[in-house]
């Protein structure tokens, strides 16, 4: 070992400066990666911007680096097989340092990693072609916090010492990896052992980071401990990084509100915390869009609980949302909600549940015995209650006909970010019945009909996630229910007990309905003021189990 270790070992730092440049110019002479610009394809004197590891060049050092000089190309892309191969724009920027950044294709990506070196590995190998340093420190606080501040001046990566990292060393085409903590050190001197890898030295003192400016790129973290390297890599070549805790961007409004605002290009997802490619593209274009839900972010049942008024406008008959002027039913249903706020851990979200097709004991022109109202009449109701914070279900009883046919009726409000949409299987007649002689019910063929349109409807126009709510307060209202596909990315499915009666009877009612699937349900629950005896309080509504968090008011 005594040959290798004065080789390889810490002595590699009194080498030459002649045996430095020969290896470079071999390395780079025969169908290798081109230099990165601004170090050795420069037109003026070679000037190395890191000046704390600078070392003293001999004359004979730099008459091999000027004939290395001859090889160079004007291309900065690398030809190594990363991630991103073949996906690179051709004018790619650089940091202060000259590491030449990539630019990968497409408004998205996801990387994966499980771990901190692979996490490091994974994001230097999708953001960068080249880099001329590399920085790798020992996993642990102290050694991380002091690499990610070398890193950051340098405009470079940080590694982590793994399996992977010193193939990304290689194809990053290094002149010299600094090394932060002995674990490093250490590292650095038994993986880096081939012919043509870079000088090894430790790190000197970090100077002030030079800001990259802005690369069009964000990257989304999750926040764990793992991510600390890769996060700094972000930093150092002027990625935009933010905490998304959940892995779903939708789900924080700050988050969502960055998003728009930094208008990216690129969007990279790490760690298994985030879906797959396909549902994380969808959410990151829904994201950057801006739009939120009352409530915050675009996900309108994440830790909150919607309170719902229930009715038909200028119709008291059919509900309290009907009982007055559409101003005085929005600071009703604010201050309705408000009676739930301070129960639990979610906060309320003032909601109006419209009838927008109400059954009705004749036929009607259609034969349908529904009464589908022109959505242009609903519009001034919606359009109002967005723009006052509170969230709309538009609630659908179709009689004779089926529920997607109406509910394409009402494509227009549905487009609106805050509307959702209810199903009422008790006004979803066979032929031959009538209301109010017969019981509804709706197949999960035909809801899933439905749930197919509403989800591709939010996909293809990037809208928040919706509420898709069923009515129930039988098991046969909803038949095959354990078939209704609950997996949507872009739809929360609730099942809404709507049954009245004493507590006992509602309780029962409501502990069948949770207790069959399909999983993924959540779960609401509607008080009467007139049917219930009595009505149930809020801090008992809250209490039942599971915990409703769609609750409705007739």
């Amino acid at each position: 070992m005594g040959v290798l270790s004065s080789r390889w070992g810490r002595g590699r730092r009194a080498r030459s400066s002649l045996v430095r440049g020969a290896r470079r110019a071999s390395r780079r002479g025969g169908g290798g990666r081109a230099p990165a610009p601004g170090r050795l394809c420069a037109n003026g004197p070679f000037r190395d911007p890191r000046e704390h590891a600078i070392h003293a060049r001999t004359a004979s050092g730099l008459l091999v680096l000027a004939l290395a000089l001859t090889s160079c190309t004007s291309s900065a892309a690398g030809e190594g097989d990363d991630a991103g191969a073949g996906q690179r724009s051709a004018a790619s920027a650089t940091t202060s340092s000259g590491a030449v950044l990539a630019r990968p294709a497409g408004r998205s990506a996801l990387l994966a990693a499980a771990s901190g070196p692979e996490a490091a590995v994974a994001l230097s190998a999708h953001l960068l072609e080249t880099s001329p340093s590399v920085v790798v420190a020992a996993d642990e606080p102290a050694a991380l916090e002091r690499g990610a501040a070398v890193a950051a001046g340098l405009g470079v990566p940080l590694l982590l010492p793994g399996a992977a990292t010193a193939g990304e060393v290689r194809r990053l085409g290094a002149e010299e990896v600094l090394t932060v903590g002995g674990v490093a050190a250490t590292w650095a001197e038994q993986a880096l052992t081939e012919r043509g890898d870079p000088d090894v030295q430790e790190a000197g003192a970090p100077r002030p980071a030079t800001s990259q400016g802005g690369t069009g790129t964000v990257v989304l973290l999750t926040g764990a401990a793992w991510e600390a390297a890769a996060a700094a890599t972000a930093r150092a070549v002027g990625a935009q990084v933010l905490t998304v805790p959940s892995g779903d961007p939708r789900a924080d409004g700050a988050v969502v509100e960055a998003l728009h605002a930094a208008a990216p290009q690129h969007v990279v997802g790490l760690g298994p915390a985030f879906a797959a490619q396909d549902v994380f593209a969808a959410r990151v274009e829904t994201a950057v869009t801006g739009v939120q839900v009352p409530g915050g972010g675009q996900l309108p049942l994440a830790g909150r609980r919607l309170i719902a008024l229930y009715g038909h406008p200028g119709a008291p008959s059919l509900g309290l949302l009907g009982e007055q002027p559409l101003q005085a039913t929005l600071e009703r249903a604010r201050e309705l909600a408000g009676r739930y706020d301070g129960l639990d851990e979610r906060p309320a979200v003032p909601t109006l549940e419209i009838i927008t097709t109400v059954a009705s004991g004749s036929p009607g022109p259609d034969g349908d015995y529904s009464n589908e109202v022109d959505p242009a009449e609903l519009e001034e109701w919606v359009d109002a209650a967005g723009a006052a914070g509170v969230a709309v279900v538009l609630d659908l009883q179709p009689g004779r006909t089926d529920f997607l046919t109406q509910a394409k009726r009402y494509e227009s409000l549905l487009l609106r970010p805050h509307v959702g949409l209810a199903l009422d299987p008790e006004w979803r007649l066979a032929p031959g019945q009538v209301h109010l002689r017969q019981i509804g019910s709706v197949g999960a063929d035909e809801v899933n009909a439905v749930g197919d349109w509403l989800a591709q409807l939010v996909r293809e126009n990037a809208l928040p996630r919706k509420v898709f709510l069923l009515h129930q307060f039988r098991t046969s209202m909803v038949r095959d229910r354990e078939s209704v596909d609950t997996g949507r990315d872009e739809l929360v499915t609730v099942v809404h007990a709507d049954g009245h009666g004493t507590p006992g009877m509602k309780e029962a009612t409501y502990g069948v309905l949770t207790s069959q699937g399909p999983p993924g349900l959540v779960w609401g629950w509607k008080n009467f003021l007139d049917e219930d005896d009595p009505t149930f309080t809020p801090a008992e509504t809250v209490a039942v189990e599971p915990s409703p968090v769609f609750v409705s008011y007739q």
